[in-house]
């Protein structure tokens, strides 16, 4: 059995990478790889909790963030393609089709 501590800082390892991905990053696909570690650090520190407190709860949280992320992936692929064949950059500064 895996101490809890050790998934506890796996999870803020990942999400400490992750929000930095995410604001030092100008590509667009670094940025969505990064929220990428971000909720796959949240999904590891759901599933320690679940499996120390013997609850499953954590593990259906898990579940239901993978397949948001899915989605979220999905469109945000579909907008990145239109993107790029619009003004054909993938640097988030760039990026100024969506202003309302």
């Amino acid at each position: 059995m895996v101490p809890l501590w050790w998934s506890i800082l796996l999870g803020v390892a990942l999400f400490v990478i992750g929000a930095g991905g995410v604001l030092l990053r100008r590509n667009i696909l670094i940025v969505l790889m990064s929220l990428e570690l971000l909720l796959n650090s949240v999904n590891i520190n759901f599933i320690a909790f679940a499996q120390y407190y013997g609850d499953f709860r954590g593990q259906i949280f898990a579940i239901f963030v993978i397949a948001i992320t899915a989605a979220e992936v999905a469109v945000a692929l579909g907008i990145l393609v239109a993107l790029v064949r619009n003004k054909s950059t993938l640097k988030v500064d760039d990026v100024t089709i969506m202003k309302g």
